[in-house]
């Protein structure tokens, strides 16, 4: 990263469905805390969420959610600047010249096409092939110089660095982009199916008994972690023991991360004890840090108008970031003088 940079934090979400308690470990609460000691720019993806099938309504409703969502949870709009990506078309724009400057052996390469595609990579749209090229524009479109992203996502930045190292050599103009650094949240928060503890907690998974939505109510949380798939053994009495048990492992994690504690100290706090008893301990700690923000969601969405200002406002601040640096990436690449 050149000492010219200076630091700036990029990160955001697609609007597919309702946020979950993976989505508020894993990346939300890390926002909270990076907004008090980073300029920070948190984006609700909606370009991305177009790259599969979708439905134009829900589209904007879902984008209008996952805001309110950011909102809720402590991202502060005076703070970090939040916004909707559409309503800044630098996106766009850069994501096309990056499109010119990345090679298609790099994006044969991003493994996310292909567990997305599956067998039927024929049928699926350009965008979700160049999908990383979009998101290398999101970051470097604010010269971003951290990111903070699941493990899923790594290579992605690392596609980010390769365009933004490319850029800077083919025209010239070195420290021109950062080379972006991946923060990686660590496994403490990687939040699993409560179905399927070998599976992420997911928006698209069937089974709504498979993840804790952070609009769920009390009554809820407590029904879903009541019949979250558990083993017939008791909790264990050391992190050794967690070996081959995923879903005893993850109850244990979400308790640790809520608690701020290490998993050994909720296996000392419950051990040997029956999972219900640690189901209910944890639908207690959830429902008492997820209900304010559900409250606060229902309460900003209630006044969409007002959460739309909110998000014009967020979008003008964005492109008061990218805008001068679009200018000179125009200059740069010889267009639009």
């Amino acid at each position: 990263m050149s000492a010219d940079h200076t630091p700036l934090v990029f990160s955001g979400m697609q609007p597919t469905g309702n946020l979950h308690l993976g989505n508020y470990l894993g990346a939300m609460r890390n926002w909270l805390k990076l907004q008090s000691s980073y300029r920070c720019v948190y984006c609700v993806v909606d370009l991305h969420a177009m790259t599969m099938e979708f439905d134009p309504q829900q589209l904007a409703k879902a984008s209008r959610e996952v805001a309110a969502a950011y909102i809720a949870s402590g991202v502060d709009p005076q703070r970090s600047v939040i916004f909707v990506q559409s309503g800044n078309s630098d996106h766009a724009e850069l994501a096309w010249i990056f499109n010119c400057v990345a090679r298609v052996g790099w994006l044969n390469r991003m493994t996310q096409f292909k567990d997305k595609a599956g067998k039927n990579s024929e049928k699926m749209s350009v965008g979700l092939y160049t999908y990383p090229v979009l998101m290398a524009a999101d970051i470097l479109g604010y010269r971003a110089t951290h990111v903070p992203v699941g493990d899923d996502q790594k290579q992605h930045v690392e596609l980010a660095r390769d365009i933004a190292q490319k850029f800077n050599n083919d025209f010239a103009a070195p420290g021109f982009f950062p080379l972006p650094e991946p923060i990686i949240t660590g496994p403490a928060t990687r939040v699993m199916s409560l179905r399927d503890g070998k599976a992420k907690m997911s928006k698209s998974d069937p089974s709504d008994y498979s993840r804790i939505n952070l609009a769920d109510d009390a009554d809820t949380i407590a029904l879903k972690f009541r019949k979250a798939k558990t083993d017939p053994h008791p909790l264990p009495e050391s992190e050794a023991e967690l070996e081959g048990r995923p879903e005893a492992a993850n109850l244990i994690a979400i308790y640790a991360a809520f608690q701020e504690k290490s998993r050994q100290a909720v296996i000392d706090e419950f051990r040997g004890a029956q999972f219900s008893m640690l189901k209910n301990a944890l639908a207690d700690l959830v429902v008492a840090k997820l209900s304010p923000i559900a409250d606060e969601m229902r309460r900003l969405l209630g006044d969409q108008a007002e959460l739309d200002r909110q998000l014009r406002e967020g979008a003008n601040k964005a492109r008061a970031i990218s805008g001068p640096i679009m200018e000179e990436v125009r200059r740069v690449v010889g267009i639009g003088r």
